[in-house]
């Protein structure tokens, strides 16, 4: 029986023993609530996947590794292989879709399982093996802090690992400079799906704004324009070991690039979103 979005379990409160008063004289203990320590975050690391038999159960083992205090979900957009069982035998939660859906779709589905069941950090990245999940406490961390609401991870920065082919790289260059000058800051690799997200960030992408299409240059525009403050973290990424990609072949490139300025295009001339916005049904 698969999952339903709301089926992770919720940490219950730990009740706390009354002790008794401080004898005459003695120095007052200090009140409990100065001794509290602060409520550990929960935190959810999150793949979409769509045939990724032979990767996913490497991705979830090495994201167990890297990062344990993380939940792990993995969201099986339509496979016809045996990629949720897969990830259901390496200990991940799984969520699947009946047919494919789309890599966007893919990200929403989680984050509405995300933000239904209290997570207040969320890692995402993808099932083909291309991110490195020991970067995953880097990334989080820059958010947990509250520096910033979305943490990107970037190949570019310092040239960690596998640097996409030139005419890619080409499309990157062009996206990353448009969002560079409609965020005011530098954004050196603008397609990662390599993020960390507050769970005001992911609440927010759950919402009919986010271009599920081809969620890329255009969310990082839209979240600006939300108002979240977005930046990014050096990490190592490699190549796909099956050499796919969604953007492979001519005309998906090309479609692509067509759809990515259409949306950009949107993305600025529509009104200016609230940080606030919630899915029809969800709790503000």
């Amino acid at each position: 029986m698969e999952p339903t979005l709301a089926q992770a379990p919720r940490e219950s409160s730990r009740e706390r023993s009354q002790g008794e008063g401080p004898l005459p004289g003695a120095t007052p203990a200090p009140s409990p609530s100065s001794e509290r320590p602060a409520p550990a975050k929960r935190c959810l690391a999150i793949v979409p996947a769509l045939n990724e038999e032979r990767q996913i159960g490497p991705v979830v083992d090495e994201i167990r590794a890297s990062a344990p205090d993380f939940d792990v979900l993995v969201i099986d957009d339509g496979s016809t292989d045996h990629t949720a069982e897969i990830a259901r035998a390496h200990g991940a939660t799984v969520v699947r879709h009946p047919f494919n859906m789309g890599y966007g779709v893919a990200l929403q589905t989680a984050y509405k399982y995300a933000a239904r069941n209290a997570y207040d950090v969320l890692v995402q990245l993808d099932g083909d093996g291309q991110h490195d999940p020991s970067f995953i406490p880097r990334l989080a961390d820059r958010v947990i802090k509250g520096e910033i609401d979305v943490c990107v991870g970037t190949r570019f920065k310092e040239g960690l690992g596998y640097i996409p082919p030139f005419l890619r790289r080409v499309g990157m260059v062009v996206f990353g400079f448009i969002a560079s000058v409609a965020t005011r800051r530098r954004v050196t690799d603008p397609t990662s799906g390599y993020q960390a997200l507050t769970r005001r960030a992911f609440s927010f992408c759950q919402t009919d704004v986010f271009p599920f299409d081809y969620p890329d240059a255009d969310v990082l525009i839209l979240l600006h324009r939300a108002g979240f403050k977005v930046d990014e973290e050096p990490v190592r990424m490699k190549p796909s070991p099956t050499g796919k990609s969604m953007h492979g072949g001519v005309v998906k490139p090309l479609f692509y690039v067509f759809k990515m300025f259409l949306s950009i295009t949107v993305t600025l001339l529509r009104e200016k979103p609230r940080a606030d916005r919630v899915a029809p049904g969800e709790k503000r």
